[in-house]
C-alpha cells in the first residue's frame, strides 16, 4: 500500500494542486491513501534562507503566487506586515527535514510512508516531483490552470481558518475556569467551595480550577481548605491551590469573587475611614486584575460591608476593566425578603419571584414588592403550577406591608450580616449560573451594576436595580414601571452612593445627611444632587 503525506501551507497554490492530483488518484487506486498536513502561513518560520542563499527564480513566483492567494481572503492595506509574516517558513517543516535527514525549502513537502517495514519516510520533493511520481508510476498529471491553483488556496485557507477556530472551541471546554477568590479564609468561601465544584453552576462538563487568596496570617487555614476540598474528590476540580503573595494574585482569572469585608465598629472609628479602607483595598486588586487576568475576566463583588462600593472602586481603579463584567450581589437581601414574606404567607420561599432589591446593598436599600408575584400560592383562586398572582393583591393586611415588613427591612441586613455564610454563598453560585446559562425567563434578578441613567439614576454609581441574564450577558429590565415615590426613593438611595464615591475617591471628608443645606466637593457632587429630589428617607 502507498501512503503519502501531503504538507504544506494553506494558502498555498501548489499544495492546492498537489492535493487535487492526489484525492484524484486515492478515489481511484485502491491501495492509495494521502494523509494532508496544513499549517496557517502566520506559523512558518523562515529557516531556509540561512541554510541554503538567496532564492531561484521558481522560488520567487512561487512566492509572487502565494502573496497573491492570500490578499484574496485577507486584504488589508498594511500588507507590508501581512506579508512579512507570512513569508516565513514553519519551523514543524524544518524538524521533519531535519529528523530524515531530507533538503526541502519550501510548500509543498510530499513523502511516502513505508507502511510495510517502518522507518522514515520516502521523500518525493515538491509539486513538481509529485507530478513526476505520478505520472512515471500511474500515468497521471494535472493541467489545472493558475486562476483555478488560486482559488482553491484561497478555499483551503479559509477552511483551515474555520477548523482552527473550531479546535480553539474545543480547548478552552477543555481548559479548566480560573476562579479566584480574596478573603477566602472566610466562611463564605467555605461554603462556596462544594457550590462551584458540584457541576451546578457552570455545568457538569466544564472544570474549574480554585485559587484561594488571603493573607499570610491565614496560610494555614487556606491550607486547610485546599485539604479538605481534595479529599471531597470533586470530578470537575482539576486543582485547587492557597496564595498569600499578593503579587501573583489573579493570574489568568476567569472569575474573581470578591469577599473582603471591614467589621464595623462605628465606636473604634468613623464610617468615612472604612469607606477609605475598602478603596485602598480596591487600589490594590484593580491594577492587579488588568496585569493578571484574563480580558474578559468577570468580577463579582459579594460579602456583607460595601458591595456597591468595591464593585465601583475596581472600576474606578482598573479602567480597562469592561465594565458590564463587574456586578455587586443582591441575591442575599432578596431571598432575606422572599422567605419573611412566605412566613406571612404560609408558603414556600421558593413560590415568591420577582422581589427587587434597589440600591445600596449592603447599606440603605429599598425592597420593592410592586412587581412581586407567587406561585404556587394556595387560596380561593387556583390555576397550574406556572400561573401567577400579585403579591400585594394576596397580602389583604396592607398595614403589615407598610408597618411591620418596612421595618424588619432593617433587621434583614442584620440577618445577612450574621449569617454564617450558606445564604452569601448560595446567592454568589446563583448569579453565577444564571451569568452563564441564563437567568429562569421572565424572572427579576437584582444586581448592582454601573449605572448610564436607567431609572432617571445618576450615571457612574454602582447601583442594584432589576436585570435578566441571557446569552453569557445581563440587560437592565428598563420596560419595568416604577411610580413617583418609589423614583423618588431611588434618588435618596443614589445619593448615598455618590457620596460612598466621592469619600472614597478623597473628594469630600464625611458623609451629609439627606437635605443638608451644604455639600462640597472638589468636582462634582454640587452639581449631581441639585436634581435629587428632597426629604428624608
Amino acid at each position: 500500500m502507498a501512503k503519502l503525506v501531503l504538507a504544506g501551507k494553506a494558502n498555498c497554490p501548489y499544495y492546492a494542486k498537489a492535493e487535487l492530483l492526489a484525492d484524484y488518484l486515492q478515489a481511484n487506486l485502491l491501495d492509495f491513501k494521502v494523509h494532508k498536513i496544513t499549517q496557517h502561513p502566520d506559523k512558518w518560520e523562515r529557516y531556509c534562507r540561512n541554510s541554503f542563499g538567496n532564492k531561484s527564480q521558481p522560488e520567487e513566483r512561487f512566492e509572487h503566487c502565494e502573496r497573491l492567494a492570500f490578499s484574496r481572503v485577507f486584504p488589508q492595506k498594511d500588507g507590508h506586515k501581512t506579508w512579512a509574516s507570512l513569508k516565513l517558513y514553519f519551523q514543524w517543516l524544518h524538524d521533519i527535514c531535519e529528523m530524515n535527514g531530507w533538503e526541502h525549502r519550501q510548500s509543498p513537502i510530499i513523502w511516502r510512508e513505508l507502511l510495510d517495514r517502518g522507518g522514515k519516510g520516502l521523500l518525493l520533493g515538491g509539486v513538481n516531483d509529485f507530478l513526476e511520481y505520478a505520472q512515471h508510476y500511474y500515468g497521471i498529471t494535472s493541467m489545472m490552470l493558475s486562476e483555478e491553483m488560486l482559488d482553491i488556496a484561497e478555499e483551503n485557507l479559509q477552511a483551515h481558518i474555520e477548523i482552527e477556530k473550531e479546535e480553539e472551541e474545543i480547548k478552552s471546554l477543555i481548559k479548566p475556569l480560573q476562579i479566584w477568590i480574596t478573603s477566602a479564609s472566610g466562611p463564605i468561601c467555605y461554603q462556596l467551595i462544594p457550590l462551584l465544584a458540584n457541576g451546578e453552576v457552570f455545568g457538569m462538563t466544564t472544570e474549574i480550577s480554585i485559587h484561594l487568596l488571603d493573607t499570610g496570617q491565614f496560610k494555614e487555614v487556606l491550607c486547610g481548605i485546599v485539604m479538605e476540598a481534595e479529599d471531597m474528590a470533586f470530578p470537575l476540580l482539576r486543582s485547587i491551590s492557597e496564595h498569600t503573595e499578593i503579587d501573583e494574585a489573579f493570574v489568568q482569572a476567569d472569575i474573581i469573587i470578591v469577599l473582603d469585608d471591614v467589621l464595623l465598629n462605628c465606636e473604634a472609628q468613623s464610617l468615612e475611614n472604612y469607606i477609605r479602607e475598602v478603596s485602598e483595598i480596591c487600589q490594590v486588586y484593580a491594577p492587579l486584575i488588568e496585569k493578571n487576568a484574563k480580558s474578559e475576566v468577570r468580577v463579582i463583588s459579594s460579602g456583607k460591608t460595601f458591595v456597591n462600593l468595591k464593585a465601583m472602586m475596581i472600576m474606578t481603579y482598573g479602567p480597562s476593566i469592561k465594565p458590564e463584567n463587574v456586578i455587586a450581589i443582591a441575591t442575599s437581601w432578596e431571598s432575606a425578603a422572599k422567605a419573611m414574606l412566605a412566613r406571612k404567607l404560609n408558603m414556600n420561599a421558593a413560590g415568591v419571584k420577582d422581589v427587587i432589591v434597589w440600591g445600596n446593598i449592603t447599606g440603605c436599600n429599598y425592597i420593592d414588592l410592586s412587581h412581586a408575584k407567587l406561585y404556587g400560592y394556595d387560596c380561593a383562586l387556583w390555576g397550574p403550577a406556572n400561573f401567577p398572582r400579585p403579591l400585594l393583591n394576596m397580602i389583604y393586611d396592607s398595614k403589615w406591608i407598610h408597618s411591620e415588613f418596612q421595618s424588619a427591612q432593617s433587621s434583614l441586613s442584620s440577618q445577612v450580616c450574621h449569617c454564617v455564610g450558606i445564604l452569601p454563598a448560595h446567592a454568589v453560585a446563583t448569579v453565577l449560573r444564571y451569568w452563564y446559562h441564563g437567568s429562569p425567563p421572565g424572572e427579576i434578578v437584582s444586581v448592582g451594576i454601573l449605572t448610564k441613567g436607567q431609572f432617571c439614576i445618576p450615571e457612574g454609581i454602582v447601583f442594584s436595580m432589576p436585570v435578566r441574564f441571557q446569552n453569557g450577558n445581563w440587560e437592565v429590565m428598563t420596560e419595568l414601571e416604577i411610580n413617583e415615590t418609589t423614583q423618588e426613593v431611588l434618588g435618596r438611595l443614589a445619593r448615598q452612593l455618590i457620596q460612598e464615591k466621592l469619600i472614597a475617591l478623597k473628594e469630600i471628608k464625611e458623609m451629609h445627611p439627606y437635605g443638608a443645606d451644604k455639600i462640597t466637593s472638589k468636582k462634582y457632587l454640587h452639581q449631581e444632587l441639585e436634581t435629587l429630589p428632597t426629604g428624608s428617607l
